[in-house]
């Protein structure tokens, strides 16, 4: 792979100019998330139930429904959430300002027709105050263009990642996009067993032990927050000791202790001379300050990166 993508190539994504948007489509994607994780058959770590970038959007992938395959898609260039069935059937639903409730109706009511409708807990995951999906009239913003912009640093984002897993010979998650979390993520193991994890608030130990159950070095993007602003994320679980002090790269890189994670500002990102170097360089020294302070057998676990990926 080359590294050619600029600054035009990585839009800018300010947090504040698509706030209500972010929430609602937050929402949105765990209504969809929550129908591939009824559906899916389970897998370790949770790999069952986040969703992918696609090439206009967000998809779940096939599901099995009964003898069947259905797959739901975000289309973030026509603007329609596409319902698509492996014999043929189909139902889309419009992306446009509309509540979460009236969402989770509609969802529902197309998955009825298809007879593909399957149990959710309709109760938000790892958000604070979660509201129902069928009580949600507080949460109804679509900016189509702000979603496309989002999607878009979602392709950018996912096209690095990718690259990066394939230096990793060991065990690695897909390049999956978390719909409780709404966050971009890769995971790499060292391939030893890791200390129960304790969770947190919004995360159960009965999810966060079985996502920790061995020890990682883990790196996404993050769409940011009322006050915070989009970043690139690295961290590692268990923590070894010195690893928030590690010389990580670029410079623009810090330890973020409120978070227990490195971060590298989108913004910082996306206007560097080449900001799929500067990304590229984050993901690998974090990875390898995990590695090293964690003692991992790093010559079993990695390939040489290919000429033009060099970090």
């Amino acid at each position: 792979m080359t590294f050619t993508g600029g600054p035009r190539d990585w839009p800018a994504l300010v947090y504040a100019d698509w706030a209500d948007t972010a929430v609602t489509l937050h929402m949105w994607t765990q209504v969809v998330g929550k129908v591939r994780m009824a559906l899916a058959a389970p897998v370790n770590h949770w790999w069952h139930v986040p969703l992918y970038v696609s090439a206009r959007g967000i998809t779940t992938s096939p599901m099995p429904i009964g003898a069947r395959s259905i797959e739901i898609a975000f289309d973030f260039i026509a603007h329609r959430l596409e319902i698509t069935c492996s014999d043929g059937a189909s139902a889309h639903l419009a992306l446009e300002p509309m509540s979460v409730a009236v969402f989770h109706r509609e969802v529902m009511a197309a998955l009825d027709r298809l007879g593909a409708r399957p149990r959710i807990w309709t109760t938000p995951c790892e958000v604070e105050n979660p509201i129902p999906f069928e009580l949600d009239e507080v949460h109804k913003s679509y900016d189509p263009e702000a979603a496309r912009r989002f999607w878009r640093v979602l392709v950018q984002a996912d096209r690095v990642m990718k690259a990066f897993r394939g230096r990793f010979l060991g065990k690695a998650s897909p390049v999956h996009f978390f719909w409780g979390s709404f966050d971009l993520a890769v995971t790499r193991f060292s391939g030893r067993r890791a200390p129960p994890h304790p969770g947190s608030e919004i995360l159960p130990a009965s999810v966060s032990q079985e996502a920790y159950s061995h020890e990682v070095s883990s790196c996404g993007f993050w769409p940011g927050a009322p006050g915070v602003e989009a970043i690139f994320y690295a961290y590692a679980y268990p923590e070894p000791p010195g690893f928030a002090d590690a010389a990580v790269r670029p410079r623009t890189a810090r330890w973020e202790a409120s978070l227990g994670e490195f971060v590298l500002p989108y913004e910082v990102m996306r206007i560097a001379q080449s900001p799929d170097f500067a990304l590229l360089n984050f993901l690998q020294s974090t990875y390898e300050a995990a590695a090293d302070l964690g003692d991992w057998p790093r010559g079993e676990l990695e390939r040489n990166a290919p000429e033009g990926e060099t970090a």
